[in-house]
């Protein structure tokens, strides 16, 4: 089995280390509070500060009137083997303190740069190592004097304040309890006890301490309360006799403030049989053996907890990626998989496995279809129009038969009329395709850490886009010209032979040319006109999606990037680095999961070798 010195001094590195990285405390349980502690609670004026000192050989705390404690101190005891005693706090990482007195000033100055000169407090911890050949290996927090009234100087809630801080320490489950209480005080009006009820009716985490004892009134003992009489917890109640004011004043150290407490329990008729286990030494080596014992208990659930913890951060790292290497064939590849990545989101897009390919489909069966309706051309073969047309392509002779200029020139203006819808449906195609690579680079989670990147290739396929988008534009305009370059002969024949099957069926009416120049005549010509119009529309109506869909949506899918590769290709190795520039919030935010990640890492291993040796 490991030892008890090295089991609690590596869970003290463990969390010192937590606390450097920042895991200490937030949503769920951290590694930090996973690891036992030891939770100092008591009121004001309890003796709780002397009783931390006592355990730690060291005269180091604030002392005052009124509330000293402002803000939780985490006190991480280290033992050593040999050398001087000294103190290094977490703000202050590269100054090692081994005057005391300049840790009580520096307590006092941390608390007022959070606080300020006030008598407010504060849930911000302050973080100090005390490294001594002279103490256990042992985590404390010491918490704010628990009190009943405010003072002058301090809001109405401070009572409330107090406590409700005090019990978030408390409540943890794998919190230890130090509840303090003066002697020369019923027991039963005691602050700590009676939150240690609260939150530990069981007493298996709280550990009772009664200070004060050589103030109680004369023939009076606190015997009821030290054998567990008065109130019973599942470990044994210790006692403490502090260093009187006059010790203090006169500096009187540690090493001598505990021989005194020895002598005092040893020679005392009330005590005696009790001195063994009496005392700041006896209180610090119980609580590091209990702690031992707790942290073995609880290796378990802190290697499982461990295990979560490093399997989610992998995950993270794996969400918004792993480091780049360095040498240009890695960075070329990363850039590769990449763009491919994006290309895959781009084209489940396309295809249906992403919303946002429909609105193409909507462009062909509604945008085109309603374009089309709105063409003028009641107003281009209305019987005026047609007459102007006729006569105009008949020139100074009329024709004799049928007005085939007047006819093709009818038709060739209705055609043109094409054009607008034709590339109207290319534009409206050319913003959806141009949306949907604005959507797949943000919904590309690999490519979330690469702004630089992300802007090449939004720049590239936008550019693929655009020579996509003219060779379409060029295809429907010769769609349109197609069908004016050569016009459907059959169906002006069929129009021919109909009238003239209807009109000789009297031989006593005129023939077919007698209403050359008419009303009906220019009207029938603009109905031949208009049908024939709806043939081509229906045509077209049919074609130029083909032509939108081969000329950008294929080609967008076929090779939007191809391009960028070839280009990316030729690159060299500076220039391939900067597409690989990151966000500088997501790179601090690798190396906080890097750092966090070994730690776990380290965490695990050590509990593994020291816990089961």
């Amino acid at each position: 089995m490991a030892t008890m010195e090295s089991l609690i001094g590596l869970v003290n590195r463990i969390q010192r280390a937590c606390t450097v990285l920042g895991d200490y405390g937030g949503e769920g349980m951290s590694l930090w509070e996973a690891l036992p502690s030891v939770a100092v609670v008591g009121g004001q004026s309890s003796g709780k500060s002397s009783v931390l000192e006592s355990v730690v050989g060291r005269d180091f705390l604030p002392r005052g009137s009124g509330i000293v404690t402002r803000r939780p101190l985490v006190l991480q005891l280290h033992k050593i083997d040999g050398g001087s005693d000294y103190a290094e706090f977490l703000h202050a990482p590269r100054k090692k303190f081994t005057d005391f007195a300049s840790v009580r000033k520096e307590i006092a100055d941390e608390t007022d740069r959070i606080t300020g000169k006030s008598k407010q407090i504060s849930n911000v911890p302050i973080h100090l190592s005390i490294y001594s050949p002279n103490v256990v290996n042992l985590t404390l927090i010491d918490l704010p004097g628990l009190t009943k009234v405010a003072v002058e100087g301090q809001p109405e809630s401070i009572v409330e304040d107090i406590e409700n801080m005090v019990r978030s320490y408390v409540e943890k489950p794998n919190s230890i309890i130090l509840a303090i209480s003066p002697a020369n005080q019923d027991i039963a009006t005691s602050d700590a006890i009676k939150l240690a009820r609260e939150v530990d009716p069981s007493g298996e985490r709280t550990f009772g301490v009664l200070t004060k004892l050589d103030l109680m009134d004369k023939g009076t003992n606190a015997l009821d309360v030290l054998e567990g009489r008065s109130y019973r917890l599942q470990h044994p109640w210790v006692g403490i006799v502090n260093r009187s004011q006059a010790d203090i004043n006169k500096n009187v150290d540690m090493i001598a403030a505990r021989r005194k407490e020895r002598e005092y329990f040893e020679t005392s008729p009330e005590y005696g049989h009790l001195s063994s286990k009496m005392g700041a030494e006896y209180l610090a080596k119980l609580l590091s053996k209990h702690l031992e014992t707790v942290i073995r208990q609880r290796i378990p659930s802190i290697i499982a907890l461990i295990n979560k913890t490093i399997d989610e951060l992998n995950a993270e790292l794996d969400r918004i990626g792993r480091p780049i290497a360095v040498d240009s064939g890695a960075q070329l590849y990363t850039i590769l998989e990449l763009c491919r990545a994006f290309d895959r989101v781009f084209k489940e897009h396309l295809d249906g496995g992403r919303p946002g390919g429909d609105r193409i489909y909507g462009v062909f069966d509604h945008q085109l279809p309603a374009a089309l309706k709105k063409l003028p051309f009641d107003r281009h073969l209305s019987m005026k129009n047609v007459q102007k047309v006729v006569s105009e392509a008949d020139g100074y002779q009329p024709h004799l038969i049928a007005p085939e200029q007047g006819y093709r020139r009818l038709i060739d203006g209705s055609i043109s009329y094409f054009k607008g819808p034709a590339e109207a449906t290319v534009d409206a195609v050319h913003f959806v395709l141009k949306e949907l690579v604005r959507k797949s680079i943000a919904l590309t989670e690999e490519l979330k850490r690469f702004p630089t990147l992300q802007s090449d290739i939004a720049a590239a396929a936008n550019e693929a886009l655009e020579r996509f988008r003219d060779e379409s534009r060029r295809t429907v305009q010769r769609l349109v010209d197609m069908e004016s370059s050569y016009l459907t002969v059959e169906f002006f024949r069929k129009l021919h032979l109909e009238p003239e099957k209807n009109t000789n069926t009297n031989p006593n009416q005129p023939g077919p040319n007698a209403d050359r120049y008419n009303d009906n005549h220019f009207r029938r010509i603009g109905s031949n006109v208009s049908a024939y119009i709806g043939m081509v529309c229906d045509t077209l109506r049919n074609s130029i999606p083909k032509a939108v869909v081969y000329c950008q949506v294929r080609e967008a899918k076929r090779c939007l990037l191809n391009n960028f590769y070839a280009q990316v290709g030729r690159r060299e190795k500076e220039r391939l680095g900067a597409m690989l520039d990151e966000d500088p919030q997501l790179m601090e935010r690798r190396t906080t999961i890097a750092k966090r990640l070994e730690l776990y890492k380290s965490a695990r291993d050590e509990i593994d070798s020291v816990a089961w040796k």
